[in-house]
């Protein structure tokens, strides 16, 4: 059986005629909806226009269009992880503003949980805020001075400002915990190169390989790094091994920053080797 639902009158004491006509036409209402055979529709119409343009002029009638009371089963709030995997999937579809709301809203409910921060740093990152993303990671540290992603997110959105002065302590942080990761090595070695630190850098970027022998970034941030220091032979020859790895299009140099922002800082000698030894290399590669 329906059973009509009405606001309380908007009144300063809730009495006089208006709040008495109110009552009566919900009343009405009320009764008219027990019966199945009358559609619902016209019966709502009907009690509106019982209460005419004049006669209930300060009760509210109005709906919330905004508002899930009633319409989902009760208006029950989304959980933290039901948020995360939402704006997860947002996130993967490339919905980024959306995913960004989320996992805010995740991390208004998980107020001591790193993981949303960690996240909507990640996030603005990928959309060019990132002197955003840097107070978002920042936050995840309050809570976790140790957390990975928020310690290698940070180096990097410092090192995409060409901070690498400011990367030097977050990763000094992950390697105590994670010395043998070659992607933290890989970040070490670049923000060392930036720093002019080349023999450092090239020790961190061996190293890696030694971890992960095929990782044709380090391989090639190495190269790279040797060219900065004069030693084209080897730099020449790293290059042309792995030129198979390496994808020089447009669209791929723009998501390898680290290639390219240390291309761009080669000496016009330097780049000019480093771009003949690729254009060897693939001739020789074309060729077998």
């Amino acid at each position: 059986m329906y059973k009509a639902q009405y606001f309380r009158p908007r009144t300063s004491e809730n009495q006089g005629s208006d709040y008495l006509q109110s009552r009566q036409i919900a009343r009405t209402t009320e009764i008219i909806l027990s019966r199945k055979s009358f559609p619902l529709a016209p019966l709502v119409l009907s009690a509106l226009v019982l209460a005419g343009p004049t006669g209930c002029q300060d009760t509210l009638w109005q709906l919330d269009p905004f508002s899930t009371q009633g319409r989902d089963g009760g208006g029950v709030s989304l959980d933290y992880g039901t948020l995360m995997r939402i704006a997860a999937a947002a996130h993967a579809a490339g919905d980024l503003p959306n995913a960004i709301s989320l996992y805010r809203r995740a991390a208004s409910i998980g107020t001591q949980t790193p993981a949303p921060l960690v996240a909507i740093g990640n996030t603005l990152v990928e959309m060019g805020q990132v002197d955003e993303a840097v107070v978002a990671y920042n936050g995840a540290l309050a809570l976790d001075p140790r957390n990975p992603g928020a310690l290698l997110g940070i180096a990097k959105a410092y090192l995409k400002t060409a901070r690498p002065e400011l990367a030097g302590q977050p990763l000094s942080v992950a390697y105590e915990e994670t010395p043998n990761d070659p992607k933290l090595l890989q970040l070490m070695g670049v923000a060392q190169d930036f720093l002019g630190q080349h023999g450092e850098a090239q020790a961190r970027y061996r190293r890696g390989l030694e971890l992960a022998p095929g990782d044709s970034a380090l391989n090639l941030n190495l190269a790279l790094s040797l060219a900065l220091t004069g030693n084209y032979d080897e730099a020449i020859a790293r290059l042309a091994e792995k030129l198979g790895l390496i994808d020089l299009e447009p669209s791929a140099v723009k998501h390898n920053l680290t290639y390219y922002e240390t291309l761009r800082r080669l000496s016009p000698e330097a780049r000019s080797k480093a771009i003949r030894a690729l254009g060897i290399s693939s001739t020789t590669r074309s060729s077998s």
